[in-house]
């Protein structure tokens, strides 16, 4: 380096207080360059004029935009889903738990208690609070599945389930024992997500003086009973505040009056730790309870038709029936039977698979309520109902008379009378007093010069009578039963309708189907005077907070379009069956009664169903009475004795209040 160049470098200041030369550096900033105005070096830009305006721009704007996005993503977590964050961070630390209301109880119409709700156990599960990690979350599945005896699969499922609603309570298992949940609530202090959650479960007896006795088995379709919600249930009950821990009234009164039945539940807002555990109460809302259901129904009258239809079961050795007593004034139920029939504590708390798969395989179909649910060829009981129409259409006086010589003859078919040789001269009366088929093909079908309703006239005044819908009684699974007619047969049998068609309806058989309830109704409004009422199984609703009562008011559905001259014509005629004609066996006892008697053919191998309809006492009716033994061979044979015990025993009843039954 030549002494010039080392000159732009270095001065060498003498100190004048020291003889020792120092090096002074040159102190670089930015904006200045030591060879800035160096001709020699060139033309470098300093490092402020290597920015340019352009990329200063593109840094800005990127800068502002990050910032936007982290403006907005903030405000989207802290507004739009800041309600969920925080809802979720309070879930970790509380919970709100639902304080299950008490379940009103059911009485029947003599204030005779007929539920209980008994406390019970039950293992719950809150699926959030099990662990993330697959592994312990399977041994803690593991672990429930040991105390309880429950298998894992059964669990795993149940949580699977009801996995859409993984902060509420699932029941794993229901009513424990109490050695079981004592075990349970002792192993769960270190074992996340589950509870031991005290409840209730429904029992079904008769309270009376502190004890307890049986009901009635066919008491069952009435009552009911509780079941788990179904997961398709609890998607729409959800938000009306039903859980998944919950129980519903499945079938019967249950079911109809849940609502009332329900009460409104509390609520109790804790403070929980990182197992789920509670820690400390911070609020209570108390529940409210349900309200009480009184039926329409009489136990003691319930009581008597099953045990006259059961003796009757067992010594003609068949297997079914089913039987209504009705209120003709109001359409209210007082016994309804149904056998065979199951014990609705079968199901209190869960029904195990073995008792439910024995139900499910009985061929007699214990669990079917047969006298809404049932559909059946009504025999010669629909017999005043054409009757009636026949008189209303003047087709028919009460003098009109046709002889029965034992059938008709159409063209090669025969329609026979049930009894050879025939009934002789009958008019309407004794056509009911004997179930002449005669006298009903007249009307019905026509014959010779004779012209008849016809199938149209015919079912338009069985539609009159309620036969063409449900009469929409407070029970569920009531079913229409079935009207024929010209057009139904072309498109489902492929065949034109024929006069032996219509004579067959006119006597109750063919294609036609009728319910117990149907038969029981149409009777009523014979007896009444033309008035159909809605039928009803309960007779009043209780506030057990205010004691108030809320009546369920007699409804009319309709007035049949028939005077009161013409059905007064057909129950003498159901008298006349009474005091000379096929019941006669009722004309013994101390009261004034009207019946009919019905026998339905409907298969060519098994024995025909037995019909008896009745209504008493005769002046004044305060009940109406239906009987159907499914095979029973004959109303007369079989039904009839039924009514005839009933009657005995509801007259004492009546008169003296004594309920012992005549073993």
């Amino acid at each position: 380096m030549s002494d010039e160049q080392d000159s732009q470098f270095f001065r060498l200041p003498i100190d004048e207080h020291l003889s020792v030369p120092v090096r002074e550096e040159t102190i670089w900033i930015e904006g200045v360059h030591p060879t800035a105005g160096d001709k020699s070096i060139g033309t470098r830009k300093f490092v402020t004029e290597s920015i340019t305006t352009k990329r200063l721009y593109i840094f800005i704007i990127l800068v502002a935009v990050t910032f936007l996005l982290l403006v907005m993503r903030v405000g989207f977590l802290q507004i739009v889903q800041g309600a969920s964050y925080r809802d979720a961070a309070e879930g970790n630390r509380q919970r709100a738990l639902p304080i299950p209301a008490e379940r009103g109880l059911i009485f029947d119409k003599n204030n005779i208690q007929m539920t209980k709700n008994v406390p019970n156990f039950a293992l719950a599960l809150v699926p959030q609070d099990l662990p993330r990690d697959k592994e312990e979350r399977k041994n803690i599945i593991g672990r429930v599945a040991s105390l309880t005896h429950t298998p894992v699969e059964e669990i795993a499922e149940t949580i699977e389930k009801y996995g859409s609603y993984s902060y509420e309570s699932i029941i794993i298992q229901e009513d424990l024992d109490y050695d079981t949940a004592m075990n349970v609530y002792i192993a769960s202090a270190d074992i996340p997500g589950i509870h031991i959650q005290r409840g209730s479960k429904r029992l079904y007896v008769e309270e009376k003086d502190e004890s307890e006795m049986p009901l009635p088995i066919s008491l069952s379709h009435v009552l009911g009973y509780l079941g788990k919600l179904s997961p398709e249930e609890l998607d729409s009950l959800y938000q009306v505040g039903y859980l998944p821990s919950d129980t519903i009234g499945k079938t019967g009164v249950e079911k109809t009056y849940e609502p009332f039945l329900r009460g409104t539940y509390g609520t109790k807002q804790i403070e929980v730790d990182s197992f789920g555990k509670e820690q400390k109460v911070l609020s209570e809302d108390p529940p409210a309870p349900g309200s009480h259901v009184v039926l329409s129904v009489d136990i003691h009258m319930q009581k008597a038709l099953e045990y006259y239809i059961q003796k009757a079961l067992d010594v003609g050795g068949f297997s079914r029936a089913s039987a209504i007593a009705m209120d003709p004034r109001d359409g209210s139920i007082r016994a309804l039977v149904s056998l065979p029939s199951f014990d609705s504590n079968d199901f209190s708390g869960g029904i195990d698979i073995d008792t439910y798969q024995t139900y499910i395989d009985d061929a007699n179909q214990p669990l079917f309520n047969r006298a809404i649910s049932g559909a059946f060829p009504s025999g010669s009981s629909i017999k005043p109902a054409f009757a009636a129409a026949a008189l209303q259409e003047g087709l028919v006086t009460q003098n009109t008379t046709f002889l029965s010589t034992g059938g008709l003859a159409v063209g090669q078919w025969f329609f026979p009378d049930w009894q050879s040789g025939g009934h002789g001269i009958t008019n309407i009366r004794r056509s009911i007093a004997w179930s002449v088929n005669t006298f009903y093909y007249y009307i019905g079908g026509g014959f010779g010069d004779f012209v008849g309703m016809g199938v149209e006239k015919m079912m338009e005044y069985l539609k009159y009578f309620g036969f063409d819908a449900t009469l929409g009684i407070d029970l569920p699974g009531e079913v229409a039963g079935f009207l024929p007619s010209k057009e139904w047969k072309e498109q489902t049998k492929g065949e034109r309708w024929y006069v032996g068609d219509t004579y067959n309806i006119s006597i109750g058989q063919g294609d036609i189907l009728v319910t117990p309830l149907q038969i029981t109704s149409y009777i009523a409004t014979i007896a009444n005077g033309g008035t159909i009422f809605k039928p009803h199984v309960v007779e009043k609703t209780i506030d057990i907070a205010t004691g108030v009562e809320h009546a369920i008011s007699s409804e009319v559905l309709k007035i049949v379009p028939i005077s009161d001259t013409n059905l007064n014509i057909v129950r003498l005629g159901m008298k006349d069956c009474v005091d000379y004609g096929a019941c006669r066996r009722l004309s013994s006892l101390p009261f004034e009664i009207a019946g009919k008697t019905g026998t339905a053919q409907w298969s060519s191998v098994k024995e025909p169903h037995a019909w008896f309809t009745s209504f008493a006492p005769y002046e004044n009716p305060e009940i109406v009475l239906t009987i159907l033994i499914e095979e029973g061979i004959g109303g007369s044979e079989s039904a009839t004795p039924v009514a005839y015990d009933f009657y005995r025993w509801w007259w004492t009843y009546k008169t003296t209040g004594d309920i012992s039954l005549d073993e």
